[in-house]
């Protein structure tokens, strides 16, 4: 019988699940077992998996789980080195060349696991089942905008929390842009026919912030893209791969521009093909902003659990994509998880 055991997150500031009870109660019909660890975090209460009829264990037990369960997370592992003999479900952000994704590949190599990466859980034609990308376009440029309004203080952006829900998160950023007195910025989104691009546009929108919308067609010349150097604010929304161009590159730091907040919400700083080389490390809840540039200022926000935010919501809209393929996992070897796999012997090391 297939077991899925959805592990408790042990990264800081991350309450979302990839499982609702809804879910859970769905795949336990459908003759899967369902493990949920005890979180002290979550944003959804145990008692909703109690009720659907799942076992409950320890937090943080799954690595004594039984070796043919499924381990289910989002976010990374800790990186202690331990070989990972269980096949997990998790983001392992692993496959695009990152440093520390081919350490956690060596652990599955010695282990004798499997990674079935949630960003490589892909249709036949290639597109995603599941991403937590609107809320992560929603929340970055949200941050972003922080950012800016910081900058018009003089100040560089501080701590950012968890959000009740979205409009908890806008009341708030309203009334920081209304207090800095100033019109509000211009903003260029790249990836904007995306779902990362579309909650980053919508965010913007409603805060009264002009968006200029590029995606493919725009930047399918390679650039360079002066036009990003004329906006305010730059929101990158595509994820980095090969063949993905430069928009903006060292030579920013020192030129003339208007740009002085950049969202860089795809978040590949050690990425062969970062899209954004300005800076080389992820910004976190306590230090949101990185400060690249001085004269004239340059900021970068690139936070890589965003969607964390809005833990709730963000929470039950990846499930619910996610969950018609949850319930094929009685059949690993196919579809979604079979490409996921084989995704995986690709990179693992030889």
């Amino acid at each position: 019988m297939t077991h899925l055991w959805v592990r408790a997150e042990q990264r800081p500031n991350e309450e979302r699940a990839g499982l609702t009870p809804e879910g859970a109660a769905a795949l336990i019909k459908a003759g899967i077992t369902v493990t949920v660890e005890e979180s002290s975090v979550r944003a959804i209460p145990l008692q909703g998996y109690i009720d659907a009829g799942c076992a409950i264990a320890a937090e943080n037990s799954w690595p004594d789980a039984p070796l043919d369960a499924i381990i289910f997370g989002l976010k990374e592992l800790p990186e202690d080195g331990t070989a990972l003999p269980h096949r997990h479900i998790m983001f392992g952000h692993a496959f695009k060349g990152q440093h520390s994704g081919k350490v956690l590949l060596e652990r599955f190599k010695v282990g004798g696991g499997t990674l079935y990466d949630l960003e490589y859980l892909v249709e036949e034609a290639g597109r995603r089942v599941a991403a937590f990308g609107y809320w992560a376009g929603y929340a970055g440029a949200a941050v972003t905008l922080k950012t800016w309004a910081a900058q018009q203080h003089g100040k560089i952006c501080g701590p950012v929390g968890v959000y009740k829900n979205k409009d908890a998160l806008n009341t708030e950023l309203l009334a920081e842009l209304d207090i800095t007195g100033t019109p509000r910025p211009r903003a260029i989104v790249i990836g904007a026919l995306g779902r990362v691009g579309t909650g980053a546009a919508d965010l913007c929108e409603a805060m009264g912030v002009a968006v200029t919308k590029w995606d493919m067609a725009e930047t399918a010349s390679g650039g360079p893209f002066p036009e990003i150097l004329a906006h305010d604010l730059f929101l990158n929304c595509i994820f980095a791969r090969p063949g993905t161009p430069v928009f903006v590159p060292r030579e920013a730091l020192t030129a003339e521009r208007t740009l002085t907040a950049i969202g860089d919400v795809a978040c590949d700083p050690d990425s062969d093909y970062n899209p954004v080389p300005v800076y080389d490390r992820a910004t976190d809840w306590d230090a949101p902003a990185l400060r690249v540039a001085d004269d004239p200022v340059l900021d970068v926000m690139a936070i890589d659990n965003l969607p964390s935010m809005l833990p709730l919501e963000s929470s039950e809209d990846y499930a619910a994509q996610l969950l018609p393929s949850l319930l094929t996992l009685a059949d690993i070897t196919a579809g979604v998880w079979g490409r996921a796999e084989a995704t995986f012997k690709e990179h693992v090391p030889g």
